[in-house]
This record gives structure tokens, sequence and C-alpha cells, in this order.
């Protein structure tokens, strides 16, 4: 096993036992976008799938969409199928759901395709959704949430739903961006994201800036963020 393949599959098995993630005979539908992350994610999830000690059970959905250019998902599909992962693709409209008197944008994209993902789920009996999201998405949509929003929220590792019987999980948690891109270089993933022109636009880049600033780039002090997620003293809170 070479290094960035050792260091993703112990911090995913470390937040995957810290948030108890996996439970025996779980059916995992991993949502794949194509992308670095969901990527590694799946083939992370294959190889634990090999010898962990609770049996589970994994395939993977993509979403495909009437936003931007259309990709070749072959490649995507011969790497899964490569794995052992069953890999199935859905169209979705995003743009003909949109509302009368509303634009488009990466907030109403992102909320069909999880409204796919869970419809499938739901329709072919899994119970859980794992989601390639890392430490540093986390962290970003918190001081998102916080400048946007006045809020203090994120994507926590472990969703359960209320109205539905699944829970999402995201494996990844405890791993930095640079760490599963060193991972992806290692492997030699390609990547087919979204290219539409909203993505640019959004307000996760000026928050990206934001964050870097703040840190200074620093691995520890964006470990600290996430940590004070878990360390809340609401003594002194308002």
């Amino acid at each position: 096993m070479k290094n960035a393949e050792a260091v993703v599959a112990k911090l995913s098995e470390a937040a995957i036992r810290r948030y108890g993630m996996i439970e025996a005979h779980d059916r995992i539908l991993i949502g794949a976008s194509g992308g670095k992350d969901s990527t590694s994610l799946a083939y992370d999830l294959s190889v634990k799938r090999r010898w962990w000690p609770l049996p589970f059970d994994i395939a993977a959905l993509h979403i495909a969409t009437d936003v931007g250019d259309s990709q070749d998902i072959a490649p995507l599909s011969a790497l899964f199928a490569d794995w052992g992962i069953p890999f199935e693709s859905v169209f979705v409209p995003v743009r003909e759901r949109i509302k009368e008197g509303h634009t488009m944008n990466c907030y109403w994209c992102s909320t069909q395709r999880r409204t796919e993902l869970i419809r499938f789920a739901m329709e072919r009996g899994f119970n859980k959704i794992a989601l390639g999201h890392h430490l540093d998405d986390i962290v970003e949509t918190l001081l998102m949430n916080m400048l946007h929003k006045g809020e203090f929220s994120t994507m926590p590792p472990v969703v359960r739903y209320r109205k539905y019987p699944l829970a999402v999980v995201r494996p990844l948690a405890l791993l930095e961006e640079r760490q599963i891109l060193a991972f992806a270089a290692e492997k030699g993933f390609s990547s087919i994201t979204c290219t539409c022109g909203f993505d640019g636009a959004s307000r996760r880049r000026e928050v990206r800036a934001k964050l870097a600033a703040l840190t200074g780039g620093s691995s520890e002090q964006k470990r600290n963020l996430f940590a004070a997620m878990s360390n809340v003293n609401v003594e002194y809170l308002a």
C-alpha cells in the first residue's frame, strides 16, 4: 500500500469507527459524482469491504443533469466494475424543475441530486448513503453558515433522517482535501465533476479563500475548528 492510500485508509477507518458509520448488514449507496472525493471514497469502501469485521454491501449511483456539459461516465462505470461495485446512472432535469420566478443556483442543483439519491436508496432498500465530503468541506460549511446564515451548523459526519429510514455517512470526514488530492494523483483518478458556470460563482469559493487566510493553511488550526463543533461550551454562548 502506497503512502497516500495508507493515509486515506487510516483516517477513513478512524472516522468510521469513531462515528459508528458502518453496522452489520448495512446496504450503503455511494453518491458517485465522478470527482476525486467520491471516487476515492468508493475505492476505499471497496477495499474495506473485504476485511471489515461487520459485513456490508455497497453500490453507487451517478446523477446526470441538464446543467453544464454532458460527461462521459463510461470510464467511471468501468472503474467501479473493476472494484466490484454495482453502478447505475440516472438523469435528473434540474433546470426543468426550477419554479417560476426562481433562478438556477448550486443549492438548487445539489438539493435535486440529494432528492434523487434518497429516492433511489429508498426504492432499492439501502439504509445508508455515503458521500465524499471531507474535513475541508465540513469546516468551510461551518464558516459559510456562520457568515451568511448566522447559524452554527455544518455537514455532520453522520446524519440520521427523521422522515426516512436512512442515514447519511461521510467516511472522509477526518481527511483534508490535500490528502485526497494526493491519493487521487497516486491512483490516477480522472475527474468528471460538474462543469457548469454556477460552481465558480458560488459562495463556497469565497469562504474557502477566507478559511485559508484565517488558518494560514494550517492543518492543526483546521482540525481545531472541526474539533470545536464537538466541544461547545454553552455557558459562554449567548
